[in-house]
């Protein structure tokens, strides 16, 4: 099913089904899927509306994000994933230097994000 983004972000629609995920692995294993123009595309687009994303989901209480804001929650958070990768690895989707990211499965019991 589509994720749809709140009315003001359709500048992001066309990143919110790849990028919205909801948990840290899901967020890194598409990371590690993307290209180097596709990090530098979401990065771009996501960074410049960070300030409006950060307000619209800073009305909840911590851990209480609405319904129709979490998608807008999870690109932030796919920005956190993304952004030292643009910014200190050249758009390289992989950590250089490192063991295969593969190897490490994380587990979510309940807490979101």
């Amino acid at each position: 099913m589509p994720i749809t983004l709140p009315a003001g972000y359709s500048d992001l629609q066309p990143y919110a089904d790849k990028w919205a995920q909801p948990t840290e692995y899901e967020r890194a294993a598409e990371r590690r899927r993307s290209s180097p123009a596709e990090l530098r595309a979401f990065y771009d687009a996501v960074f410049k509306r960070l300030p409006d994303i950060l307000a619209a989901v800073d009305r909840y209480p911590l851990g209480q994000v609405g319904e129709a804001d979490l998608p807008l929650y999870y690109l932030a958070l796919s920005l956190a994933e993304i952004a030292p990768h643009v910014e200190f690895y050249n758009c390289d989707p992989r950590v250089p230097f490192a063991f295969r990211e593969e190897r490490m499965f994380g587990t979510h019991a309940g807490i979101p994000g």
